[in-house]
């Protein structure tokens, strides 16, 4: 009797990395090796006609669903799959840079998704109108000082600020004309005429000063943020379930159209209702928005230029993209025509149709061999390499073998990843860290306006960090592995973050600037868990898998925004 083989390591768990320093994940995904013959060999056709002899399970990084060789037939001792096609094209030529360079519309649309609420619900100081006090020749301050109580924060210190939700209860002509000074024995009694806003800061009126969601209804902008998170878990499953099913593209660009749309929505939004609505449309498209193109360029890329294409797209466009959008705020100072400029470029996404190519990949997963050959020619054609024809006529082989073989068994589903001991335990652990992931990261972009100095730069500042964050991971991604770089930033932004917590409050400098290097150490984190989840998952479920594993993520930052807003009570 045949020896059982071993699913849960080595070769035939799908997830199975070699070794640490070189991160090579192999998936021979769902077909079945031959257990009498553990090391079968075949020989390969390298592209100056070489031929090479080893064990496939150490050759390839991403074995495609319904395209793996059955390494276990001795009558084919010549199959291909993608990765061994994509030395003939080219694994880093002129059209993968092509393809790299149009990375940077979709992070700048990420970028906009993710942090256009922080500056449209812009907040800086606010307290009671007073009309009894118009007409006074006093300045602003003037009047919170014989209008307004003062009140001390209780847990972190600081000085005393003017109450933002209460009012002194007297006759404010008596006290003019008394020149009488508030005491503790005056009463107080909630804003009746609504606030004074302070705009030095900010700029602009936000859509909380525009609709005084404060006090009462200060809890109106945390909720639509979490809003915009729930409408992530629905965009998440909904659309790496069609992007699995029909396609990377169509995925892609129904992502950004609905990004497009919840974007004017926001701007002409005249509710709360309508606003919350406009933010779930918005987390709808988050994510996908960028992820599915960044997993579309890796499947094209050769596995040694992986890491530095992974990163790179985001240390260059999501970076510019993140830095560049507090001054297009600034510059426009109107939180509905900032939602336009902001969402209307989205709908550009309709180009990638024609200028973006299909996953090759998902394409023999799905049985449309000669379409993927086609796009594969394509590649071949534009990077200047001459192709034999074999190659293609034996991936076209292979791939039909390997679809007769897969079509006796099930279809294969998210529940997969579920399938082994050691599948099953990288993704509950992928799950758990995109989950510290994203609050982590969230509460650091977003508390920004928290730090004391003007949310535009400080923001700005935080943002650039994204670079050299990036270039950490080109350099030294592969050099120490993920796990030791995951946890080593991700306690540093721990760490940073907690050292906020012992500087006085009128040190506001010390302040950003601690924050801005906990935002570096989760920046690092950050991207690791994105390429991470991309190598991880199996070809044939990678959207929805992807789409999963960063759901928990956004379960956890719904609370993110909540977090941020304790600061008010502290």
């Amino acid at each position: 009797m045949a020896e059982e083989p071993n699913y849960d390591g080595g070769v035939n768990n799908i997830a199975y990395v070699k070794n640490e320093t070189s991160e090579k994940i192999h998936e021979p995904y769902f077909a079945q090796y031959n257990a009498n013959k553990p090391n079968s060999k075949v020989r390969i056709q390298t592209p100056n006609n070489e031929g090479t002899t080893g064990s496939r399970a150490h050759q390839h990084t991403d074995f495609p669903a319904h395209a793996v060789c059955n390494l276990s037939s001795a009558q084919d001792d010549e199959t291909m799959d993608f990765d061994d096609v994509l030395p003939f094209i080219g694994e880093f030529g002129t059209y993968q840079i092509i393809l790299f360079f149009l990375t940077a519309p979709f992070c700048f649309f990420m970028a906009f998704i993710v942090f256009s609420q922080v500056f449209v619900t812009l907040i800086d100081v606010h307290t009671c109108h007073v009309p009894q006090l118009n007409d006074s020749g006093l300045n602003l301050t003037q009047k919170r000082e014989i209008s307004i109580p003062l009140v001390t924060q209780t847990v972190l210190g600081g000085p005393p600020t003017f109450d933002s939700c209460m009012m002194y209860d007297v006759d404010y002509e008596l006290v003019l004309n008394e020149g009488l000074q508030p005491n503790e024995t005056w009463p107080t009694i909630p804003c009746q005429n609504g606030w004074d806003y302070d705009l030095e800061q900010i700029r602009y009126h936000s859509a909380i000063t525009e609709n005084n969601w404060v006090c009462d209804k200060a809890g109106h902008a945390p909720l639509a943020q979490a809003v915009f998170f729930l409408g992530s878990i629905v965009g998440g499953i909904a659309l790496g379930y069609i992007a699995d099913r029909f396609g990377r593209i169509p995925a892609l660009i129904l992502c950004n159209l609905i990004g497009g749309l919840a974007g004017i929505t926001t701007a002409v939004s005249n509710s709360f209702e309508l606003f919350a609505f406009s933010r779930f449309l918005m987390g709808i498209a988050f994510d996908n928005s960028f992820t599915l193109m960044y997993i579309l360029v890796l499947e094209y890329v050769g596995p040694s230029y992986r890491t530095m294409v992974a990163n790179l797209s985001i240390a260059l466009f999501y970076t510019a993209g993140t830095t560049l959008l507090p001054w297009i705020a600034w510059g426009i100072s109107d939180w509905r025509m900032f939602s336009l400029a902001t969402s209307i470029p989205m709908t550009l996404a309709v180009t990638a149709y024609w200028i973006v190519p299909e996953s090759a990949r998902w394409l023999l997963s799905q049985g449309q061999t000669d379409r993927a050959i086609s796009i594969l020619r394509t590649f071949a054609r534009i990077n200047k390499k001459r192709v034999d024809e074999n190659v293609y006529e034996k991936l076209k082989a292979s791939n039909a073998e390997a679809m007769q073989a897969s079509a006796q068994e099930p279809a294969a589903s998210v529940l997969d990843l579920l399938r082994t001991p050691r599948l099953r335990r990288n993704t509950i652990l992928l799950t758990v860290f995109w989950a510290l992931i994203a609050l982590v990261y969230d509460g650091h972009a977003r508390n920004t306006a928290n730090l004391g100095l003007s949310v535009f730069l400080t923001f700005s500042v935080a943002s650039v960090t994204e670079l050299p964050a990036d270039l950490v991971l080109v350099f030294f991604l592969d050099r120490w592995g993920r796990r030791a770089l995951a946890f080593g930033s991700l306690m540093g932004a721990a760490a940073f973050s907690l050292a906020t917590l012992a500087v006085p409050s009128d040190e506001a400098v010390l302040t950003a600037v601690l924050a801005i290097i906990g935002r570096f150490c989760v920046n690092i984190t950050f991207n690791i868990g994105l390429q991470y989840g991309a190598e991880l998952i199996p070809t044939a479920v990678r959207a929805q898998g992807i789409a999963y594993v960063h759901t928990a993520g956004y379960v956890a930052a719904i609370v993110s925004p909540y977090i941020v807003d304790l600061v008010k009570l502290f």
